[in-house]
């Protein structure tokens, strides 16, 4: 009888962890062994001998994120394997863990199929990407688009505050108005008003704009 393939969850949003946990345990070929809310918790439940074969972990988490998680996982136990699964679909994060050692990348909106494919393809060996991000990919590469091409600038070139600063960052992170209102203890209509002067300051024109202009300038890494 062919074994089941080792998952251990980092997730800190405990309802998107339970969902995914019983999708996994609702197939033969997968059993969850451990559950965490943070990387600083993953590494707790490894230093107990528990020894997955994929770690499915999101980015943003509180105490230690998914992509430090990865830089300690490949750097002290190589052979397990680490599988992002994320709401950021920005290709600088892609680059990143893949630079790291990444085995896979997918977006939080897969279907079912698209994860569980992903998830068996790794555990096969192989590296993975959610189709969403390939197609973003691709039209980096069509369009010649090169993120070193633009300068690092900082945030004086652009007047932008440590306030805003620490909003940019939280909607990078995928924090809604209200969530990083309540991160910050500042009104829902505060939180409005530095997301809309950081789209005026640096002349974008939407959020998912801002963001990209920001990781491409340097200002977010």
């Amino acid at each position: 009888m062919m074994s089941k393939v080792k998952i251990l969850l980092v997730e800190d949003h405990m309802v998107v962890r339970n969902g995914i946990k019983l999708l996994l345990e609702s197939q033969e070929g997968f059993v969850v062994v451990g559950e965490a809310s943070n990387g600083d918790e993953a590494l707790q439940l490894l230093n107990t001998e528990l020894l997955p074969d994929i770690i499915l972990t999101d980015i943003s988490m509180d105490h230690m994120d998914g992509m430090e998680l990865l830089r300690i996982i490949k750097s002290t136990y190589p052979s397990i394997k680490v599988v992002i699964l994320s709401m950021l679909n920005q290709i600088h994060y892609v680059i990143e863990g893949f630079g790291l050692g990444l085995s896979g990348y997918l977006l939080k909106n897969v279907d079912y199929n698209e994860l569980l494919f992903g998830l068996n393809h790794v555990a096969n060996g192989g590296k993975y990407v959610s189709e969403e991000i390939s197609m973003a990919l691709l039209d980096q590469v069509i369009s010649g688009e090169n993120y070193t091409d633009i300068p690092n600038r900082s945030l004086s070139d652009f007047d932008i505050s440590e306030r805003e600063l620490e909003v940019l960052k939280l909607i990078a992170d995928g924090f809604t108005n209200v969530e990083i209102a309540d991160k910050i203890f500042l009104s829902k209509r505060t939180i409005e008003g530095h997301r809309q002067s950081l789209i005026e300051k640096m002349n974008v024109k939407n959020t998912a704009e801002l963001v990209k202009v920001a990781f491409q300038s340097g200002i977010l890494k």
